[in-house]
């Protein structure tokens, strides 16, 4: 899939409920960036893993992103803003499509995913003290669902999805393997 065809079926199949779990407590404001790019004439998702020194996710895979900070104009600006600090992607260079319905987590975070076409290339700068690798995944490994692994995860008597997609040597999971899971589903 081109990135043509990647933002006529995101405008054509709108995501309209992003399943997360159901949390009472009062939850952190953040948004991320699902950012596609091409490599190779072939669109490719950005995802960057978190330094292990991190107190929140340390090690894990994540899209670039972060809290809302009070200068932030809107969700959009948050994961504008923490993708040109994580990685140096300018915010001059995201066409912006629109947003996902918010996710939350148990870790207590509501993630407002944001997504995005990166529209010329660009060499990423990593912040080490928010990212300690950068890598992209292509869109097609993703949409074949032998990729995509789902487990059961019971809490307080309920059975949660938890999603797994194991790249490389990375393993992609959690929320943002979630928010990928519900991405593939809309473009399938």
């Amino acid at each position: 899939m081109n990135l043509i065809e990647l933002r006529i079926r995101y405008n054509l199949q709108p995501l309209t409920n992003l399943k997360s779990p159901l949390i009472s407590s009062k939850l952190q404001p953040a948004a991320v960036l699902i950012a596609f790019t091409q490599v190779k004439n072939e669109t490719h998702l950005i995802l960057t893993q978190r330094p292990s020194h991190l107190r929140h996710h340390p090690g894990q895979i994540s899209f670039p992103g972060g809290k809302v900070e009070n200068s932030d104009s809107s969700h959009i600006a948050t994961a504008l803003r923490e993708a040109e600090e994580e990685i140096a992607l300018p915010i001059s260079n995201v066409e912006v499509l629109g947003q996902y319905p918010k996710y939350k987590t148990f870790t207590g975070f509501e993630i407002t995913p944001v997504f995005g076409i990166v529209k010329n290339d660009f060499v990423p700068m990593l912040d080490p003290g928010e990212v300690a690798d950068y890598f992209t995944i292509p869109l097609t490994f993703l949409l074949n669902t032998a990729n995509r692994k789902e487990y059961l995860y019971r809490r307080h008597g309920i059975e949660y999805p938890v999603y797994f997609i194991p790249y490389k040597q990375h393993v992609i999971w959690g929320a943002t393997a979630a928010i990928i899971e519900h991405l593939c589903k809309q473009l399938s």
